[in-house]
Formats: structure tokens, sequence, C-alpha cells
């Protein structure tokens, strides 16, 4: 029997905390431009993860939603805006986590980025992951 994953993450001000319990999806860097204004930064690092997998366990109430489309919600900290989590309503049993939220390791690495065609021009990527203009 192999044990459960427990990741575990919060936001930048300590209010929130949040667990998972499962295995956190592959990582990708989105670069469309909702993403940038959502972070601040040229891209978004997200992954799949199951929904019922995910805890808030502190500061549930200071969790804020931004409906960004008509099929997207961004949740972040309401005190410090760090972004948690998004809910795409195409897909209802998963989230998209916020990688840099976490404080526990990852084992795995970003494997593409997507929405290149729409990156910030000032930004240069220079890793060697598969790089696609549109969502694969």
């Amino acid at each position: 029997m192999t044990a459960e994953k427990l990741y575990t993450g919060s936001c930048l001000c300590d209010g929130i905390h949040y667990e998972i319990h499962g295995e956190i999806g592959e990582i990708i860097e989105c670069h469309c431009q909702r993403c940038r204004k959502a972070n601040g930064t040229a891209f978004a690092t997200n992954a799949l993860i199951q929904r019922a997998d995910f805890k808030i366990v502190k500061g549930e109430q200071l969790l804020k939603k931004f409906a960004s489309t008509s099929t997207t919600q961004r949740c972040f900290c309401g005190e410090c805006g760090s972004p948690i989590i998004s809910i795409k309503s195409e897909l209802p049993d998963h989230y998209r986590l916020r990688i840099g939220t976490l404080d526990t390791s990852l084992e795995h690495k970003p494997t593409m980025h997507i929405f290149v065609a729409y990156k910030a021009e000032w930004d240069s990527i220079c890793d060697g992951l598969p790089q696609y203009d549109e969502r694969p």
C-alpha cells in the first residue's frame, strides 16, 4: 500500500492555509494575458488537482472569487491578493492550483509553455520545454 501524498500551501500573509491529499498533476506555464494579469508576472505556473483532494484548513473566510470569464473563477486571498486556485466550469472535478503557493517541495517540474503567442514581449523563454501558441 502506498502512502497518500500530502501537500500544504499558504498565501503571502499566512491567512489561508490549504492541504492537498493526493497527486498534483502536470505542471504547465501559461502565458495568456489573463494569467499574466492575475499573477502580475510573465506567466502563471499551474497544475491540475482533484477538487476532492483540496481542503482549506485555515482562513476560508479570506478566500475571494472573481469571474475572469464566463467559465473561469479565480480564487485568491482577500487580504494579500495571493492567487490560490482557479475553477473552470468545463473541469468540474478539478481545480488549477497556483504552484507558487505551495509550501511542500515538488518532485516534478514544468512540462510545457502554453499560449506563447500571447507572451509578454519582454519575456524570454530559455528552458527548452515545448512551447505552444495555444492550448495543445
